[in-house]
């Protein structure tokens, strides 16, 4: 646009005109005028007006909240929010063997461990209800720092207690379930029903780097330890010491590096993690006849034709509806969102009250950290006969305890056609535990006088890079189907076979 000279013809009172750099005059011939709006520029990113919008979004709600229930419907909701609540007898169980047969080690570990998976359960409920009243990015926040809660727990209790190999190889085996287990059951349960299932290529390849990150990090103390071993002109106490403090460092750099992963996921690239993203791979059926699991029952309740190309409920793009290549999906299983039901306005419907939903945070924390001080408490005891591997309960065993509400969750939203939800579940947890809870456990023992570094048992090292390998070539065409969820399934059992035999070694800080 060219500006015009014109000045005269300008009314009184007004605005200020901005001049193009070329044809600014000299501040002597015209001096600025003032505002009589005395407004403040809008186009400030740290204007307090700014800020003040930013903190408002965080906590408003995407959608109206309908009036909440009372105290007895609140926990009438959570007795029944899920069948594993029936595991919630075993807490009252193992305290009570706890400390009439401390001895019992065997008993309290099974019982403590079984204990621990509803109330899980339980504190995902709980986040979930909490995160409904607030506005979408505090609650990616609220599930990012929740949604480990379990795995930070014990890991907690476990540094404080000395054992450090329990909480170097539960968080090992945490990570080894998502990728592998959780991952490659999602893909099986929803290839049972589709030829293949479509999701974000770009944000699944991106997650895939910061995995490759994270293990980069836990192999290079690896390789600092094996470069100075055996040389004498390093003392092998001063190089356990140097690895302690490399640890340190780059614990610090991972939280970072995690700190601007949700910066990016829950601000400045936020599209790219939602499921109308254009970078979303459609979802095939099978051809007449090719479908060798034959899910009559399932596909005839969803009106899906073999054959046909299905778009996710929740992956349409522009809000166009959820369809066929020649038949439209009139309804919607139970548990799957619609695209009429996404776009309308109308209030959700909360389980718990806000108070309620708050204690029941408050309590299930204090039973799982006291459930888990007796199960940590019990290892030792399990594993001194020698008949099983702290290995094995550190990788295979623990994890179960935090992650198996979560897998079922993802299987489940799996087979409707919600992989996105299933990979956020399977990959966001390995993520969140590869740059979150471990680099701050290791800050923590730091912050505790506890040695815990990054150098981690040489076998559980390369399984980690491994596993993220394969899983990185299996999700890179941003499709799946049954055979690539029962290839990684196949490895997650050659891992079990092989930590059941493996001994495990010891630590260079064996007594910290």
């Amino acid at each position: 646009m060219t500006h015009s000279n014109a000045s005269s013809d300008r009314p009184p009172n007004t605005t200020e005109e901005f001049f193009p750099l070329t044809q600014r005059p000299s501040d002597s011939a015209n001096p600025p005028r003032k505002s009589i709006t005395g407004d403040k520029p809008q186009n400030s990113p740290f204007s307090f007006g700014t800020l003040r919008r930013a903190a408002t979004l965080m906590v408003q709600p995407e959608k109206p909240i309908a009036k909440a229930p009372n105290v007895w419907r609140s926990i009438k909701a959570i007795v029944f929010a899920s069948w594993l609540n029936v595991l919630l007898v075993f807490i009252p169980i193992s305290w009570t063997i706890n400390f009439a047969l401390p001895d019992q080690h065997t008993l309290i570990f099974i019982f403590t461990f079984l204990a621990i998976i509803p109330l899980a359960k339980l504190l995902a409920f709980a986040t979930d209800e909490l995160s409904m009243r607030v506005g979408q990015t505090l609650a990616g926040l609220l599930n990012a720092t929740l949604g480990n809660a379990v795995e930070l727990i014990v890991s907690i209790i476990a540094l404080a207690k000395c054992q450090l190999t329990i909480v170097q190889s539960s968080l090992v085996g945490s990570i080894l379930s998502n990728l592998l287990l959780v991952l490659g059951m999602c893909f099986f349960a929803g290839g049972l029903r589709f030829s293949e299932q479509g999701f974000g290529q770009s944000a699944v390849q991106l997650n895939s780097s910061l995995l490759t990150i994270s293990v980069i990090a836990v192999l290079l103390p690896g390789a600092f330890h094996m470069a100075l071993q055996g040389q004498q002109q390093y003392d092998e106490l001063s190089t356990d010491y140097n690895i302690l403090k490399t640890s340190h460092g780059v614990a610090i750099i991972l939280l970072f590096i995690y700190a601007s992963y949700l910066v990016f996921q829950l601000f400045s690239h936020k599209a790219l993690y939602d499921d109308g993203n254009e970078d979303m791979q459609p979802t095939k059926g099978y051809k007449p006849g090719e479908n060798p699991f034959r899910l009559h029952r399932i596909r005839n309740r969803k009106n899906i034709t073999d054959g046909d190309i299905v778009s996710s409920p929740d992956s349409t793009h522009d809000g166009e509806a959820a369809t066929t290549s020649a038949h439209a999906i009139p309804d919607v299983e139970p548990g799957t969102r619609s695209i009429a039901s996404v776009k309308t306005d109308d209030p959700e419907q909360p389980q718990m009250s806000l108070a309620v939903c708050l204690w029941l945070l408050a309590a299930v924390t204090v039973l799982v950290a006291v459930t888990a001080e007796f199960l940590v408490d019990s290892i030792d005891g399990l594993t001194a006969s020698g008949s099983i591997s702290k290995e094995f309960v550190g990788v295979i065993l623990l994890p179960i305890v935090g992650n198996a509400a979560e897998h079922v969750t993802a299987v489940t939203v799996s087979v409707k056609d919600k992989l996105t939800l299933s990979l956020g579940v399977a990959v966001g947890s390995s993520i969140q535990i590869a740059l979150f809870v471990i680099p701050f456990i290791v800050t923590l023992g730091w912050i505790m006088g506890k040695p815990l570094t990054l150098l981690f048992d040489p076998l559980e090292s390369i399984v980690m890079f491994l596993s993220v390998l394969t899983v990185n070539y299996v999700v890179q065409d941003g499709k799946s189907n049954w055979l690539e969820g029962m290839i990684l399934m196949c490895l997650y059992m050659i891992l079990v076979v092989t930590f059941w035999y493996y001994p495990g070694t010891e630590g260079i800080f064996p007594n910290c």
